[in-house]
């Protein structure tokens, strides 16, 4: 494999064993637990002038300026030149909130519309780099279209495996991209049935799972990188985070944890979990004190991009936001609709349903006097608000607007 200097292979997080990229594209082989990439930090010597610098000067955006922190070389990339989003400066809301500054990061600048890009680039990367020829996932929709995506730019066969309930926007987008789709009666819980039934009988699909592939936290990752150079290294106050399986806020905790340990900042920023109160496991256990959830038995939700019932990794989003001193919030989703229009109204952003509910989440969580009012929040707007824009305008006219 092609792998950058720093790069040293991948531990399991539950059992802590040591492996080698190039032999274990999924979960650990010893105890099925989590792989994730490591690196040995004392061979990089970056400062925060130097941060990035190189790609930068070379005219290289994205998420590969920060090569030196992830497994592969730019050279060695499947890229659309994802990541670069804005931070864009939010004063009525601040003054709605009662704080200082919001800023929200806009993933839907993406090349297909979300934050999953950032994911995608660096594991259908790595699939190239194990001679895949096919890729396969179940998804919600906005990862199953960036996926598609990636993999058609590879010259892979995607198979994606999408509920009934996914947006038409991304169905049909995984159509055009070329992929081979699966649509499954019922919610996300039935796609991944259907995923690992077929995944049984074909060894020769690769994996881009969420925690299957090691790869697509390690790429969403770079959203804390950008996010604290867009803040001239000033760690924020609050960053609040649409939740369902939580990849990114995995990510950007371990990207705050690397900066931290390379001396290029001294805090963490507090992470806070939003999630929608038909379907909240990771609050229900931060709430209960518990270091794992409980499957969520009746999610009922129009956030689908969150509707996760069971997410397989909530012990270490448990851990992001207890170790980062945030917190973990749920609002309804008559709520989450009403954020959406209101920030389009106000800032003129248009967020989508499911990322509405960092915005529904910031709000109940200044009601509740979580934020002081000079703080600098951050919300993730984690797709465009275009793919789901009917939920949002049928709430409107509902109000007779």
């Amino acid at each position: 494999m092609q792998t950058t200097e720093a790069f040293v292979g991948l531990e399991c997080l539950d059992c802590g064993g040591s492996f080698d990229a190039a032999d274990e594209p999924g979960r650990c082989p010893d105890c099925g637990g989590i792989l994730d990439p490591t690196y040995d930090y004392d061979a990089l010597d970056p400062s925060r002038n130097s941060f990035a610098s190189d790609a930068i000067r070379a005219g290289r955006a994205g998420i590969w300026r920060y090569e030196s922190l992830l497994p592969f070389p730019r050279e060695a990339a499947l890229t659309l030149d994802e990541g670069g989003t804005p931070l864009v400066d939010c004063p009525r809301l601040a003054a709605e909130l009662g704080v200082g500054r919001v800023l929200i990061k806009d993933e839907g600048r993406n090349p297909t519309g979300s934050f999953k890009d950032r994911g995608a680039a660096v594991a259908v990367s790595a699939a190239a780099q194990h001679g895949a020829t096919d890729v396969a996932l179940s998804s919600a929709g906005n990862a199953g279209q960036a996926a598609s995506a990636y993999a058609a730019r590879a010259g892979m066969e995607s198979h994606v495996f999408v509920p009934s309930r996914a947006s038409f926007v991304n169905k049909a987008m995984i159509n055009v991209h070329g992929g081979d789709m699966y649509v499954v009666e019922g919610q996300i819980g039935d796609a991944v049935e259907a995923y690992e039934d077929v995944m049984a009988e074909r060894d020769d699909y690769y994996s881009l799972q969420t925690f299957v592939t090691p790869y697509r936290h390690e790429g969403k990752k770079t959203m804390y990188y950008e996010l604290i150079e867009q803040l001239q290294w000033e760690t924020p106050d609050a960053v609040v985070y649409p939740t369902g399986g939580g990849v990114g806020l995995v990510g950007m905790h371990k990207a705050a944890r690397e900066l931290r340990e390379l001396g290029l900042v001294d805090e963490l920023p507090p992470l806070y979990a939003a999630q929608s109160e038909g379907c909240a496991p990771i609050v229900e256990a931060f709430e209960e004190g518990r270091d794992e959830h409980e499957p969520w038995e009746y999610p009922d939700t129009i956030c689908g991009g969150i509707e996760i019932p069971d997410p397989g990794a909530s012990r270490f989003v448990l851990e992001a936001v207890r170790e980062s001193g945030g917190g973990a919030v749920a609002t309804d989703d008559q709520d989450v609709m009403d954020a959406a229009a209101t920030v389009a109204l106000h800032e003129g952003l248009e967020m989508g349903v499911s990322c509405a509910a960092a915005a529904s989440g910031a709000w109940e969580l200044a009601r509740t006097g979580e934020f002081d009012e000079d703080d600098t929040i951050v919300l993730l707007n984690t797709g465009a608000g275009n793919k789901d824009a009917d939920l949002i305008r049928s709430r409107l006219m509902a109000k007779g607007m």
